[in-house]
């Protein structure tokens, strides 16, 4: 499933007064897969097994995207008994979530500018490394990091930290690209530059509220904040 584009009228601008840019980090959901359909039809599934009838509070759910799921469930007062039915049925659907459109011709030529990639999601690893490798971009990314692998999930900026120091990339040489105001706030107190993206169709308003950096309207905007010649 694709989304309009944003509405919402905002230039790229320039970017920051940092080093050239060596290291992207991105998030993953809504920002290099479209999973709103799947997560959608998994958090349904593990509500009405654990909780019950009556309408999955998905839109509450969605309203969280980016954190880790037991911090979600701990947030909307949910049992922490539906990860499991969650986590099920999103191995099981999978195959049903797309790359968005651009993105792996983007991943593709920053790989081949050399320049070095991280995926640092809400996710957990395993599921997030599976689902890329599905994907057929795994091997793009030189690590992929998930909120169990970290000691505080976003907003607190570990998980970026995490991936800069396996990337060897000091935070002013990189990038954090994501969807949601946590992304943002992590990337943020990483101290690396920020990037607000817009082709999920979520939030834009309260993404640029935040005042990030950068704003991509698509996955190639990226590319001209990269250099072309990275590779000696």
């Amino acid at each position: 499933m694709t989304h309009p584009p944003s509405t919402v009228d905002v230039t790229l601008p320039p970017p920051p007064a940092r080093g050239p840019i060596r290291a992207v980090v991105f998030d993953l959901d809504g920002v290099v897969v479209d999973s709103s359909a799947v997560m959608r039809e998994a958090f349904s599934i593990a509500y009405a097994e654990v909780v019950g009838d009556g309408p999955a509070p998905f839109e509450e759910y969605n309203r969280h995207m980016g954190r880790y799921f037991p911090d979600i469930m701990r947030l909307m007062g949910l049992p922490l008994e539906m990860e499991e039915p969650f986590v099920r049925e999103s191995y099981r659907m999978a195959h049903l979530v797309p790359l968005f459109p651009g993105v792996r011709e983007t991943l593709e030529e920053l790989h081949g500018r050399g320049v070095r990639m991280a995926i640092a999601t809400g996710k957990s690893g395993p599921r997030a490394r599976s689902l890329l490798d599905t994907l057929g971009v795994l091997g793009l990314f030189d690590q992929v990091i998930g909120s169990d692998e970290v000691a505080r999930p976003k907003p607190a900026p570990d998980i970026v930290l995490a991936a800069l120091g396996h990337l060897d990339v000091p935070p002013e040489q990189a990038m954090m690209v994501g969807d949601a105001v946590i992304d943002l706030l992590s990337g943020r107190d990483a101290g690396v530059t920020t990037v607000a993206t817009t082709w999920h169709g979520g939030d834009v308003a309260a993404l640029l509220a935040a005042g990030p950096d950068v704003v991509a309207h698509a996955p190639t905007d990226l590319l001209a904040y990269c250099p072309a010649a990275l590779v000696p």
